[in-house]
């Protein structure tokens, strides 16, 4: 299994509209090959930002990897503009194999 992760700083004040956004948008995973699931995560609220975290499960790396250069990625991508102005700097990604 493959863990894909991105970590958010959410300005304060934007959490519900960015929970939002991800709640409505489609996300075209349920088309690709080797996805199992989808969660978005919530952290602490720090001084200026809450933190979340986008967390998909995947049959293996591979499959992940697939994705990232499917139409159904471009498809997802596209609608990025959706988030602007509601998180600081760039998504951090994180990727991880399971080993147990």
């Amino acid at each position: 299994m493959f863990i894909a992760m991105n970590r958010f700083k959410v300005v304060l004040g934007k959490e519900d509209r960015f929970q939002e956004v991800w709640q409505t948008r489609e996300s075209y995973l349920d088309e690709v090959a080797g996805f199992i699931n989808f969660n978005l995560l919530r952290g602490p609220s720090l001084e200026d930002h809450t933190l979340f975290a986008s967390h998909t499960s995947w049959q293996d790396k591979a499959s992940f990897e697939a994705w990232t250069h499917s139409d159904a990625f471009k498809k997802v991508h596209a609608q990025a503009g959706q988030t602007k102005g509601l998180y600081i700097g760039h998504p951090n990604f994180e990727g991880f194999e399971a080993v147990l």
